[in-house]
């Protein structure tokens, strides 16, 4: 890593007081990649913006802090709540996320810390603190947006590269808010002589935090491309439908019951007073992120995004498989086939995560290959609906009362299920998604690699104890009897040697979760759903293989009329969302905002008993961890004490 010296600015940051070296501690690599500067061990702050090429690999360490949501322990959503459960073992897999969804959360050292970078995935001592992102941001806007630095820079490309800047910027501002809820805002770096008071700064509150990043997203928005042209080099840059989504989800966010007249939050105060949340509630929070999403969707189908579908293939399948391998697609496929990715991250790779979740097939594979130890509870796998596309606790023409009893998967159901194979009721019935997201004890998994070129006579999971894919390694087993197939790329191959992973960038937003937001916000907004909000429901359901939202509640609901109230569409809508967007880090944040955490995460974990090897005892629920989430303290992520110590201006998150 070269050195960068020259001049120093003051870190104006959110508790800690240093002195740093404008570029010192950017991310471990991303100086040798990004900033190999010349001449060589004298890099400075006017080396680097000195010529374009050298300008660039400024901006590309400004796009390095984008966090890591491709990978299950970098991603602060996906192991921290109760969606995905893992072994106690913990082997070759310390998520921090986990360990606080198991009540070890703490002030001293907060687990997944955003605000400085430590425990956020690759140790105590990681560098992905999201303040240092920012004041790099801010050295970029600083340096580029003077006329007489980077002679070598086009205006356009100028403008271009500041305006993604200024977009990175409010995004890791929005990723903190998400996290800590009120943030200091940081929008110039200071100088070393800054006064010490100047240096201590404050949270702001909440609205203002969210005015500051809306606004700095419209500031980007005129200069950002509306699509990647050259999709060679320029894949996972910014655009303006990436731009909209996440000003959509941020004011989504900031409508929600968390942020919006909580009053939970009412007498949450600065040390001078002042109120961190507005303790009114705000409905015309809910019309902006209504209009935000509308904007996000007319921008992201006029720039040629739509709901993946799976192109088709040589090999003789049934329509059944032909279903899962889209709704799995949606998240899997790449560049180039995949129109509903509007924004993908390229530097967040899944092999790991596609390692962590699959199960071994075949004794060929080798263990380690094949890790299988992402486990979603039963409750997830209760949570999505019956074929009929209701909750089965509401089908009125399936049972599910007795859903853990057994029973034989028949000829007519050998896409889903192995004929003639033995499981729970709760695995019969249920929706395409449902299989499309889950592996289980009997299930059938189809890969490129089936032994047959078709999807007769293809793989199955068996994963009882003295099974191939049972809990009998140290370790890298499956916690729960439940695995997580839709992040696994169907051309996965097994092999002798090991197994071969086709890697996808990570998607941080789908098309599906933009139309998700706006018939959300829209509902919110109405006395009752209207058609735009049924629309765009009906839009995924309708890819899922599902009745429309009227017919399945009209046809098969022991309530036919909820979808009729703004109440019951509510209902409706977020379970939707929690199904499409299932085992995609999206859960966690949501049941936040929603302020359902205290209801969803005090419920026991449970699983099989996936020790046993029979089936009379393999299908017996065991009590794995009764979680205990304590409100309103969880509901945001404790800054670090030692932060709180320098700069005596912060104020500590309620309960922490």
């Amino acid at each position: 890593m070269k050195t960068i010296k020259n001049k120093t600015y003051r870190f104006k940051a959110a508790g800690i007081n240093l002195t740093v070296l404008c570029i010192v501690a950017l991310l471990s690599g991303s100086c040798k990649k990004y900033l190999d500067i010349v001449p060589d061990n004298v890099a400075t702050i006017d080396n680097a913006f000195t010529l374009r090429n050298e300008a660039e690999k400024f901006l590309f360490t400004c796009y390095s802090y984008l966090p890591k949501d491709g990978n299950p322990l970098y991603n602060a959503g996906y192991m921290t709540g109760d969606e995905v459960w893992t072994s106690l073992e913990e082997r070759e897999f310390i998520a921090y996320g986990w360990r606080a969804a198991r009540g070890g959360q703490n002030a001293a050292e907060p687990y997944m810390d955003a605000w400085n970078g430590r425990y956020s995935g690759g140790g105590p001592g990681d560098n992905y603190g999201l303040y240092k992102a920012i004041r790099n941001c801010n050295i970029f806007i600083e340096n580029v947006q003077d006329l007489s630095k980077v002679p070598d820079l086009t205006i356009d490309e100028r403008q271009r590269w500041l305006a993604e800047v200024k977009f990175l910027k409010a995004y890791y501002n929005f990723y903190l808010m998400r996290m800590y809820g009120p943030i200091p805002i940081v929008d110039k770096n200071l100088e070393i002589s800054a006064p010490e008071g100047e240096v201590r700064i404050k949270r702001q509150p909440f609205d203002n935090c969210v005015d500051y990043a809306v606004n700095l997203i419209d500031e980007a928005l005129p200069n950002l491309p509306t699509i990647i042209t050259d999709r060679t080099t320029e894949l996972g840059r910014i655009t303006k439908p990436i731009a909209l989504a996440v000003k959509a989800k941020l004011l989504l966010m900031a409508a929600s019951p968390l942020f919006n007249g909580n009053p939970d939050y009412a007498d949450f105060k600065d040390k001078d007073g002042v109120n961190l949340f507005n303790p009114a509630y705000d409905q015309s929070k809910w019309q902006k992120a209504a209009d935000a999403a509308k904007a996000a969707i007319d921008a992201s189908e006029a720039a040629g995004f739509k709901l993946y579908q799976f192109p088709g293939t040589t090999f003789k399948l049934s329509d059944t498989t032909l279903r899962q391998l889209t709704i799995k697609g949606a998240v899997t496929e790449r560049f180039g086939l995949n129109l509903e990715h509007v924004w993908a991250n390229p530097n967040s790779r899944t092999f790991e995560l596609q390692r962590f979740a699959m199960p071994r097939l075949t004794a060929d594979v080798v263990v380690g290959s094949a890790r299988q130890q992402l486990a979603p509870p039963i409750k997830i796998a209760e949570m999505f609906y019956s074929r009929n596309g209701v909750p089965i606790t509401e089908d009125k023409t399936l049972d599910f009362t007795n859903r853990y009893s057994l029973r034989t998967a028949t000829k007519s159901e050998r896409f889903y299920i192995k004929e003639g194979f033995t499981t729970a009721r709760i695995n019969f019935d249920r929706e395409p998604r449902f299989y499309a997201d889950l592996g289980f004890d009997g299930g059938i998994w189809y890969k490129y690699d089936s032994p047959t070129n078709s999807d007769e006579g293809t793989f199955v999971l068996e994963a009882k104890s003295t099974d191939i894919a049972g809990a009998n390694n140290f370790g890298w087993y499956n916690e729960t009897g439940y695995f997580i197939k839709k992040v696994v790329d169907w051309n996965m191959i097994n092999g002798k040697n090991g197994a071969t992973y086709r890697e996808y960038p990570w998607p941080e937003i789908r098309l599906a979760d933009i139309y998700l937001m706006y018939a959300e916000a829209l509902n919110e907004t109405l006395a009752a759903p209207n058609a735009d909000v049924f629309n765009y429901v009906n839009r995924i359901r309708t890819r899922a293989g599902l009745p429309s939202v009227q017919d399945s509640w009209t046809n098969f609901s022991t309530n036919p009329t909820k979808y009729l109230s703004k109440d019951g569409m509510r209902e409706i809508i977020q379970r939707e969302r929690m199904i499409e967007l299932a085992f995609e880090g999206s859960r966690y944040w949501d049941i936040l905002r929603w302020k359902r955490a205290s209801e969803l995460m005090n419920q026991p974990i449970t699983g099989w008993s996936v020790y046993q090897s029979t089936t009379a005892d393999y299908y017996r629920v065991r009590t794995i961890f009764s979680q205990n989430f304590v409100a309103p303290r969880d509901y945001l992520w404790p800054i670090r004490t030692y932060d709180i110590t320098i700069n005596p201006n912060l104020v500590q998150n309620p309960g922490w």
